[in-house]
């Protein structure tokens, strides 16, 4: 009965998905942005798991000194920012790239990936749960790059999967599912000798095998991909913060992290993963709304036998510190979507993070 139950489920939740698709593209803007901005505030008011642990992220932004009141006035607007990237997310295959170029705006870094990329040097791309990833992706591919690859978690039902597969491959990303019989790190490694791009978003992880940084003051895990994969390849590691304007997006392409000169493999992607925390906390300083980070990422927040197992799989499993697994999210591993806008629990075991730039 629960196999059914499961498959029955799943069914509705790709339905569901693809009505939203259906309608979203269809209406008018401003209708569905009322109804999704409605919708998280919705969740919002109910004070769902995921909400709780947004608030426990963002206390550590805002620091203990702050009231009550304004934790949830900042939350309140996170939700409002994670509504709008969920509309956009639906919205986007009708958006046009001559909108999204103009809304764009300026673009601090973009010249340094542009001119890498143009001498043959790949780039790596690692980006922060902020924004519209999606969006800046799409931006990217308008900007002239031809196609970049990224990892996103294989939803299921395998339909949905393939759904959201091939929304972002429409757009002009190659999509690596996280779980599967691909050699992601082998692929994207190869992608990036060959001079492309590879976007990567970085400051959850999902392996058992990730990085432990300072970030707020705390301890907080991370993937380790993005610089593991610059120190084999020798690309260019470059953060990305993105945030949310009144009528368009902003996003800031930060200098490029430096390989040490002395140390361990291990140690050199301690090291570059750590500076990455670093640009990640300026930027979720300057815009804290627009950090959706309603999973847990401080270790003091994690549930440490169910860590502990995470780590023990990836030992038997022989995994490094590349963490290049999907970019799933959920409270502390089950998934979040749409579905958590109208408070409901997660029924998604990931969450379908692309990971523009």
């Amino acid at each position: 009965m629960s196999k059914v139950w499961t498959a029955v489920k799943g069914r509705l939740i790709a339905a569901s998905y693809s009505l939203g698709w259906w309608l979203v593209c269809r209406v008018p803007e401003s209708w569905g942005r009322w109804v999704f901005q409605q919708a998280g505030d919705i969740a919002w008011r109910r004070q769902g798991q995921a909400v709780q642990v947004l608030e426990a992220n963002l206390r550590r932004v805002i620091g203990p000194e702050a009231t009550g009141k304004e934790l949830r006035a900042l939350s309140r607007a996170g939700m409002s920012s994670y509504a709008r990237y969920w509309f956009e997310v639906f919205r986007l295959p009708v958006i046009s790239s001559e909108r999204i170029i103009e809304q764009m705006g300026f673009v601090p870094g973009e010249d340094a990936v542009h001119a890498a990329l143009g001498v043959g040097r790949g780039v790596v791309l690692a980006l922060a749960h902020m924004g519209n990833w999606d969006q800046a992706g799409a931006w990217i591919i308008a900007r002239g790059v031809p196609r970049f690859t990224t990892v996103a978690e294989r939803l299921e039902p395998e339909s949905l999967a393939r759904r959201f597969f091939a929304f972002r491959e429409g757009l002009g990303f190659e999509v690596l599912p996280a779980t599967g019989g691909v050699a992601r790190f082998g692929t994207l490694a190869r992608r990036l000798r060959e001079g492309g791009l590879v976007c990567l978003l970085t400051e959850r992880d999902l392996t058992g095998s990730g990085i432990e940084v300072d970030f707020f003051g705390e301890k907080a895990r991370m993937m380790g991909g993005s610089a593991a994969l610059a120190i084999q390849t020798g690309a260019a590691l470059m953060p990305v913060t993105l945030w949310f304007k009144d009528g368009g997006w902003g996003a800031h392409i930060h200098q490029e992290i430096p390989m040490p000169a002395e140390g361990s493999r291990r140690e050199k992607v301690l090291a570059m993963t750590q500076e990455m925390a670093r640009v990640f906390e300026a930027g979720i300083l300057a815009h804290p709304e627009d950090w959706h980070m309603l999973q847990r990422v401080f270790v003091a927040d994690l549930d440490l036998a169910r860590l502990a197992r995470a780590e023990a799989k990836a030992g038997a499993a022989g995994a490094d510190t590349i963490g290049t697994g999907g970019n799933g999210t959920g409270g502390n591993g089950s998934g979040d979507g749409p579905e958590e806008l109208a408070g409901g629990r997660a029924a998604l075991d990931g969450h379908p993070d692309g990971g523009g730039p």
